[in-house]
């Protein structure tokens, strides 16, 4: 028994992702209340019209009151920041973005939203698109896709196939 080998537990790899989430989350999550979740689907929560002029910037919490015998959940106010005039448009479809903000959470998380007027980087929006799936990756995603006759769902899961079947480099 003293001379076994020590077997050692191997550490599982992680992307770097991973870790700089680990490290980000709290601090967004304590200065701003929003996590790098939101910060990665805003472009499928906001939707092709606000996803490029807009950001979420911080949710603002109400404080609870210790008096408050209920103690319950209450929703929060999102600050978004949105680039000039499309501020308006933003301005008339905040419910629909409300209701889809509070679904990606699972939860009614927001009850309103703030619009700021300000520049919006750029800077990671560009994202090259995928080539089409060709031979049997592509006849695979179209049997899977069969029956689905939402326009919108359609496109969505046309991208994540596309993404998933897609040869390795």
């Amino acid at each position: 028994m003293a001379n076994e080998p020590k077997t050692f537990a191997r550490k599982r790899e992680m992307q770097i992702a991973e870790v700089a989430n680990g490290i980000i989350d709290p601090v967004l999550a304590r200065r701003a209340g929003i996590s790098t979740a939101l910060l990665g689907s805003w472009d499928e929560i906001a939707g092709e019209e606000f996803a490029d002029c807009s950001r979420p910037e911080k949710i603002a919490w109400p404080r609870r009151d210790a008096s408050d015998e209920a103690g319950g959940y209450q929703a929060g106010v999102l600050t978004i920041a949105c680039e000039g005039a499309r501020a308006l448009f933003l301005t008339h479809a905040q419910g629909e973005l409300i209701a889809r903000i509070n679904a990606f959470f699972g939860f009614p998380a927001v009850r309103q939203i703030r619009i700021v007027q300000k520049p919006v980087s750029h800077a990671v929006r560009h994202r090259r698109p995928l080539p089409p799936l060709k031979g049997e990756a592509a006849r695979r995603l179209e049997d899977m896709m069969e029956g689905i006759e939402n326009e919108a769902l359609k496109k969505a899961v046309t991208r994540l196939g596309t993404a998933v079947l897609q040869k390795k480099r």
